[in-house]
């Protein structure tokens, strides 16, 4: 069973600001944000469904790129969940909506948001369901990439942050470029 999402801030004004990661007031997030139309869930459904499809997982694709900014994601089109995390979070933002990330303690950290709508925190999971990966976008129960096997030691971590995990952000702004770069220095805890 899933942990009950917990925001680590009570400002959910923390949730919809704008960072050197999540820079969704950078044009190229804008442009991609200010013609959606409809109601706060079909447009946070339309961003998930745009991250996880549109944007290559580095793993599935062999790509040998690193992003980690938001606006190089959507430009470059490629991330490791991490680094798709932070995307969505700046598309949802951008349209004022707020969200935050969330972690799992896989065979490494496990990067993913969390959304706020209708009054309660839903975690998303936009990795890509390539891979055996089976994320899917709903706010009544969760579908996230991954479920945990807690007999291999694996497990949810509850808290909503309303930034990305220093550890995380520091291990992609340090990597570089090249076949397997994710393999070494990725942050197994917080």
């Amino acid at each position: 069973m899933s942990p009950v999402p917990s925001p680590t801030s009570d400002r959910l004004s923390a949730y919809l600001a704008s960072d050197a990661v999540v820079d969704h007031e950078h044009p190229l997030i804008r442009a991609h944000t200010d013609a959606r139309r409809g109601t706060a869930e079909e447009r946070a459904r339309a961003a998930f469904l745009f991250v996880r499809d549109e944007v290559e997982h580095v793993i599935d694709a062999g790509d040998p790129r690193v992003t980690w900014r938001a606006s190089d994601v959507l430009r470059e089109r490629v991330g490791i969940c991490h680094a798709k995390a932070h995307l969505l979070a700046a598309l949802l933002r951008a349209q004022g909506i707020p969200a935050g990330f969330c972690y799992q303690e896989l065979s490494a950290l496990h990067g993913l948001n969390a959304v706020y709508l209708h009054g309660n925190w839903a975690r998303l999971d936009a990795r890509g369901n390539r891979t055996g990966a089976g994320g899917e976008f709903s706010l009544d129960e969760e579908k996230l990439a991954w479920p945990v096997d807690v007999a291999r030691g694996e497990r949810d971590l509850p808290e909503i942050h309303p930034a990305p995990a220093p550890a995380v952000v520091d291990f992609l702004m340090s990597s570089r470029p090249g076949p397997g770069w994710y393999e070494t220095g990725l942050p197994k805890t917080l």
